[in-house]
Parts: structure tokens; C-alpha cells; sequence
């Protein structure tokens, strides 16, 4: 495994590139996920836009280029931020390359040169509000062309859905709600997809309602993108070794299965990025690397081997993918599209559940993913009938 990028460079190329360890191998994922969702929503907006299904929106805009107080105070904050961080890069760089998170959110940095660097961006703007000062505040009707949205879709899907995996992992886990609020448990660690999804798609419609973009045309054309970066995020699970794997298996490799590598049937992950021992977290069931390379500070890896899981899903999901964006041109009723994602989610969620590493909740036999999954599912298939009830109703009344 390869918690960062450092380790990848070094075990395939032979390279020592130390500021590559600031880079987490599941981050870089997950922005290569932004990027596969930012260019297929962006593509089926453009598609719909041609079809007439999305329209131009307008706004006013000053010209005068003059700067707000708001904006002048915020460039000030990034200027001591920028100026209070960057030293520990030349001081502490090897703390700073191996941690590079709690470097970030931690108090550790230059106070002198970050009040140096704020006064510098605070001067810099007000002397170029000042500039601005006697230039007249002529207003201007700006057009904006429906895909001009997909940054602020993709950049509020991430924040919502960030925000949204974290409370639903912490409700899952109220064990570890102590632990986030004294700082022991980092906010980008353990966080749960339907929450995720769950949030992202309320902050996308709400957004898509305010910006005269049609709910039922955005969730379809939002719908392949979401699963594609699904399955890219899940790739950088499997090549950080995040904890998303599934159960121990200790059965044979099926003769019919031959053809494959036997880590796709049962995988050790060795330097998995949290450094656990077994199937379940705290377990003591694991050993040392003593075969192969040992990342230092991650040199464990799983023993019994374990289902691998999230490589299972980056598979499904990628052909799940391929599957809505072949068949996203024959649909004609909106809703539909989305409706068969959620199925496609549903079920695939479901089913690998039963072979995954998971919380029970309420003191049942069933994971809070499998209950949502269900959800989802049903969900799906509701909408099926639901949208192409409503397309005939309103084909019936024109």
C-alpha cells in the first residue's frame, strides 16, 4: 500500500522525492474523483443546455474592479495564514512532510512573519481600493452560460458532502464524538459515503432551484458523474489501504477464479495508511511486514487476509458508470436516469455490505449502509413509476 504519493514514486520509479509525502494517496484520489465529476457534468449540462433544457442566466456586476471590505479582510487572512505556515516548510520541513494535516490545523507556526504577511495583502488591497476610489460604479448584465455552474456545483457538493459523511460516520461511531471535539480524531478521517451523498444532493438541487437549473435534468446529468467519482475514490481506498475493506477470508480461491492474482480474492494490505492489525480496528490478529517493502510508520499489515473490498466496488462502479453513460441518451423522461443510479447504488452498496467490515446499529444483524442502501433502492424504483407518471400526465394535458 501507499499512504502517500512518496511511497508510490519510490517503490515504482526508485525516486525519493521527500515533498511528495505531503500528498495523501486517498487526497489524490479524490481529486482525480472531483476532476472525472467536474468533466462529465460539465459535458451532460453542455448536452442538456444544446437539448433546451438549461437557459443562459443573467446578473448585474459592477466594472469598476473595486474591491469589497469584506474582500480586503479576507485577502488579509490568507496573507497571515500563507505568511504563519510557510516557515515551518524550511524549519521543521520533515515534521511538516510526514504530517502534513496536523501541521495545517495545528498552532504550530511564525506569528512575527504571519502579521508581516497580513499587513502586506491588507496595504496591497487598500492601495488598490484606493486606485478604484473615483472610477464610476457602472453595472453590467453578465450572461452565464449553464456549465459555468459546475465549479460551484462540484465545490458545494464537496463541502456538503464532506460535512455530511462526517455527522453520519460520528452517529454510526458516537464513540469517537469525545475524540473529534478534543482533536484527537482528525475531520478527514472516518467518514461515511451516504452521508455524503445524502447532503451533496439536497445542496445541489437547493442550488440548482436558485440558479434557474431544473432539478429533475441536473440530478440526471449529475447522476454518471457521481458514480464515476464513487469509483475513483474508491481506487485511492484501496491504494492507501484506508480501512475500507472487507471481513477476513480464510476460504480457498475457487478453481474458476485461477486466472486472477490472489490478492483480488484475499489481500494482507500491507502499509495501510491507519497502520491497524486486523479486520477490525484494535484488533491484535495482525504481524509485522516480513516479506516486502516496510514503510516506516506503516509497517503492518492484515492478518488473517481480508475480502478487498474497495478494489470490488472501483470495479462494479466503474462499469456502473459505463453502463448510465452508454444508456443516458435513449432516456427521454427526466428522473429516470437518477432513479436507476439510485438502484444501481442501492443494490451494489447492499450487496457488498455482506462482505464488509461495518458497524451493526440498533443491536441488529445490519449496518446503517445496508439500511440506507434498501432506502435508496426503493427509492429508485419508486421514481421509475413516479416520473413516468407525471411525463405522461403532462404529455396527456398538451
Amino acid at each position: 500500500m501507499y499512504p502517500n504519493l512518496y511511497y508510490l514514486f519510490y517503490d515504482l520509479f526508485g525516486l525519493k522525492i521527500e515533498l511528495l509525502k505531503i500528498v495523501q494517496s486517498f487526497g489524490f484520489f479524490v481529486a482525480l474523483a472531483f476532476i472525472g465529476a467536474s468533466y462529465t457534468l460539465s459535458s451532460e449540462i453542455h448536452r442538456k443546455t444544446q437539448q433546451g433544457f438549461f437557459k443562459p442566466t443573467y446578473k448585474t456586476e459592477k466594472q469598476n474592479g473595486k474591491a469589497s471590505i469584506l474582500e480586503i479582510l479576507v485577502n488579509s487572512f490568507y496573507g497571515f495564514i500563507l505568511g504563519f505556515k510557510l516557515p515551518l516548510f524550511f524549519t521543521n520541513f520533515e515534521y511538516v512532510v510526514n504530517n502534513p494535516q496536523e501541521t495545517l490545523i495545528s498552532t504550530s507556526g511564525n506569528l512575527v512573519i504571519g502579521i508581516i504577511t497580513s499587513l502586506s495583502f491588507l496595504l496591497y488591497s487598500l492601495k488598490k481600493a484606493k486606485n478604484h476610489k473615483n472610477s464610476s460604479d457602472s453595472k453590467k448584465q453578465v450572461e452565464i452560460e449553464p456549465q459555468q455552474h459546475v465549479g460551484n456545483i462540484i465545490m458545494l457538493g464537496a463541502v456538503s458532502g464532506i460535512l455530511g459523511a462526517k455527522i453520519f460516520h460520528l452517529m454510526e461511531n458516537p464513540d469517537e464524538i469525545a475524540g473529534f471535539f478534543n482533536g484527537t480524531n482528525s475531520f478527514f478521517s472516518g467518514l461515511t459515503m451516504y452521508g455524503g451523498l445524502i447532503f451533496a444532493a439536497f445542496t445541489i438541487i437547493l442550488y440548482g432551484q436558485k440558479n434557474n437549473l431544473k432539478p429533475k435534468h441536473l440530478i440526471d446529468a449529475a447522476a454518471p458523474s457521481v458514480m464515476l467519482g464513487y469509483a475513483i475514490g474508491r481506487i485511492g481506498c484501496h491504494i492507501s489501504g484506508d480501512g475500507d475493506w472487507g471481513v477476513a477470508n480464510t476460504l480457498s480461491k475457487p478453481n474458476w477464479l485461477n486466472f486472477l492474482p490472489d490478492w483480488m480474492w484475499a489481500y494482507n494490505y500491507p502499509n495501510n495508511v491507519i497502520g491497524v492489525f486486523g479486520p477490525q480496528l484494535g484488533n491484535s490478529s495482525g504481524i509485522e511486514i516480513t516479506n516486502g517493502p516496510c514503510w516506516t510508520g506503516y509497517c503492518t499489515e492484515l492478518y488473517p487476509a481480508v475480502f478487498p473490498t474497495a478494489f470490488y466496488e472501483a470495479i462494479i462502479c466503474l462499469i456502473l458508470f459505463g453502463i448510465l453513460w452508454q444508456i443516458r441518451k435513449r432516456i427521454s423522461i427526466p428522473g429516470i436516469l437518477f432513479s436507476i443510479y439510485l438502484m444501481f447504488n442501492g443494490l451494489e452498496r447492499f450487496l457488498i455490505e455482506k462482505i464488509r467490515v461495518n458497524e451493526k446499529v440498533f443491536g441488529l444483524d445490519i449496518t446503517q449502509a445496508e439500511i440506507i442502501s434498501s432506502f435508496l433502492f426503493a427509492l429508485g424504483l419508486f421514481g421509475l413509476f413516479y416520473f413516468k407518471k407525471i411525463h405522461n400526465n403532462a404529455e396527456h394535458e398538451s
